[in-house]
């Protein structure tokens, strides 16, 4: 499967703060967790691998920033701090064992406060713990999605703290790739085109999947670039859209202008198929709403720009069955008033969705699904290289971590991204720390991991959100004409081989029933990991009217990265 995506690189102004107290020092993230209520700001030293934050509330009373494991206070590894009367900061290494008050941590003290101050009504503190502390009481911040809490007190503890009753919240962040979105008027009186619903019904189901095609804006006769754009989700939807998936149309594909699909993205599913392979954005809840491009690419809209249709798929999640919603969500793009040096391209890695390339076991805590990316794909990349800025990661509900690898040489070189946790509701761009040039001859190892242990039946690869999919999209420039995927899947081969068969007649809808009726054990799924690990792959490289493919005999062997160690040093 191929995938296109604009992913949502952020420079330029931060969003509203509502502290009225100067950060002590610059920092490189910003955000508020809570309009009004609080801030957020933090850098990430690699070097030292540790993160420095700065936590601004409306509160004379104590402060509290923890890293969740899993959303909630269990397991928690929590930062709790106040300023005294006399200006003196205290400040307290905490964990959660459970939905109760948080336990000062006597092993280690991993949070070492800097700076505090009250101003205004508002406490401010500064802090610094290692990413990876390598103490059982805390949460290592890894790459990839991490979740926020936070809560406060109206006073300063009198021995211990008290209950914060409803003053809490949580984010999903990357806080090691976050991009700061900029503010909305810096785009005022630049021309845009936006793809919006109008008064869509929403249905009083659970779940709703609504897909409706667009087509390109006709008004641009030449080429221009988009330079931002803005996910508009109506204000009185807010508690229902989940998320928005704007796809790319392929180049070959063509509709009635005059009767554009709309409706229930199954009962489409035939004419969306040309429709559903590339991403164009995503938002999705926890996501920000305004995405700057780097200042110098922008994405190509008009002119000999080959998409012209583009999929709207809005999935609201209604547990409540609320009635006669109307909704009229959108996406607007902000056009430059000059051509921009670049344009944007984006290259995927990972495994094809379709239904024999991921085929994953019931009941299983971590199953793995390995794809390499040979160096046939990059021999066109321009002498000079590709410079990749960011990166967007895609699984469906069992994706638990996904990383691709550079390898140049035979030796793996960094990874472009390793997201060691993925949640599927919370899909966030990473904005790399430092942009990262790919050359003729590189090649990519994708992993995908996955945890079925809530599932009774076999999951397979497909588009429905009960599938499975195993995909990195990275935004890069200069654009490569007419590359944009490289893909692997198991050999049918490998999967005759599996049943003991030799033929060339290779029937998908019988390996699939077979499949399904397989009694998954701990010891089949054991094989069945085996069998992924060892079988020759068939890699397709995705590019338009010129799709080619190679066989692999089995995932290529290379020099590593080092096994991370765990740092123990205090800070």
């Amino acid at each position: 499967m191929l995938f296109i995506v604009l992913l949502l690189v952020a420079i330029g102004d931060v969003v509203s703060i509502s502290s009225p107290i100067t950060p002590f020092t610059t920092y490189r993230y910003s955000t508020e967790l809570e309009k009004g209520i609080a801030d957020l700001w933090w850098t990430v030293d690699n070097g030292a691998k540790d993160i420095t934050f700065e936590l601004h509330m409306k509160t004379t009373g104590w402060v509290a920033l923890g890293i969740s494991p899993g959303g909630g206070m269990e397991g928690a590894d929590i930062g709790v701090g106040w300023v005294d009367t006399e200006g003196k900061v205290h400040f307290q290494d905490r964990h959660a064992f459970d939905f109760v008050k948080p336990v000062i941590d006597n092993t280690t003290e991993n949070w070492l406060a800097l700076r505090g101050r009250e101003s205004n009504g508002w406490t401010a503190i500064q802090f610094r713990r290692l990413l990876d502390t390598c103490d059982p009481m805390d949460v290592e911040i890894k790459s990839g999605t991490n979740v926020i809490i936070y809560a406060y007190g109206l006073t300063d503890p009198v021995g211990d703290i008290n209950y914060h009753q409803n003053r809490r919240g949580s984010r999903m962040i990357p806080l090691q790739s976050y991009a700061n979105p900029p503010t909305e008027n810096k785009f005022t009186g630049l021309d845009y085109f936006e793809f919006r619903l109008n008064n869509y019904a929403v249905p009083s189901n659970d779940t709703t999947y609504h897909c409706k095609v667009y087509k390109a804006p006709a008004r641009y006769s030449r080429k221009r670039h988009a330079i931002a754009h803005k996910t508009m989700i109506d204000p009185n939807n807010v508690d229902l859209v989940h998320h928005l998936v704007l796809y790319e149309c392929d180049q070959t594909v063509k509709f009635d202008d005059n009767n554009l699909p709309d409706g229930a993205c199954d009962d489409y599913y035939r004419e969306f198929s040309h429709c559903l392979s590339n991403t164009a954005t995503v938002w999705a809840v926890g996501g920000e709403e305004i995405v700057e491009f780097p200042t110098e690419a922008g994405y190509p809209v008009g002119g000999d720009f080959g998409i012209k249709y583009y999929v709207i798929e809005m999935h609201y999640n209604n547990p409540k069955l609320i009635p006669n919603r109307r909704d009229n969500t959108g996406i607007r793009f902000y056009i430059g008033k000059e051509l921009r040096q670049y344009d944007l391209g984006y290259l995927a890695f990972g495994t094809s969705s379709n239904a024999l390339a991921l085929t994953i076991p019931p009941k299983v805590d971590q199953f793995t699904v390995d794809s390499f990316c040979p160096s046939e794909f990059s021999k066109n990349f321009p002498e000079s290289g590709i410079t990749v800025v960011s990166a967007l990661l895609h699984a469906h509900l069992q994706g638990r971590s996904l990383g691709t690898k550079l390898i140049r040489n035979n030796t793996a070189v960094e990874y472009l991204f390793n997201a060691e946790r993925y949640d599927f509701n919370y899909q966030f761009d990473n904005r790399l720390s430092e942009p990262i040039k790919l050359y003729p001859g590189d090649e990519f190892a994708t992993r995908c991991v996955y945890n079925t242990m809530n599932k009774n039946e076999v999951t397979l690869g497909g588009q429905r959100t009960t599938d499975e999919m195993c995909s990195q999209i990275f935004t890069y420039y200069p654009r490569v004409k007419d590359l944009y995927g490289c893909f692997s899947m198991n050999h049918p081969d490998a999967w005759q081989a599996i049943r003991n068969r030799v033929s060339n007649n290779f029937n998908n809808t019988e390996m699939l029933d077979w499949i399904k009726n397989i009694e998954w054990t701990p010891t089949v799924a054991a094989q069945w990991q085996e069998f992924y690990n060892d079988a020759s792959r068939m890699v397709i490289y995705s590019a338009v009217n010129n799709t080619k493919s190679e066989i692999l005999a089995a995932l290529p062997k290379y020099k590593d990265l080092p096994i991370k160690s765990c740092q123990t040093e205090s800070i």
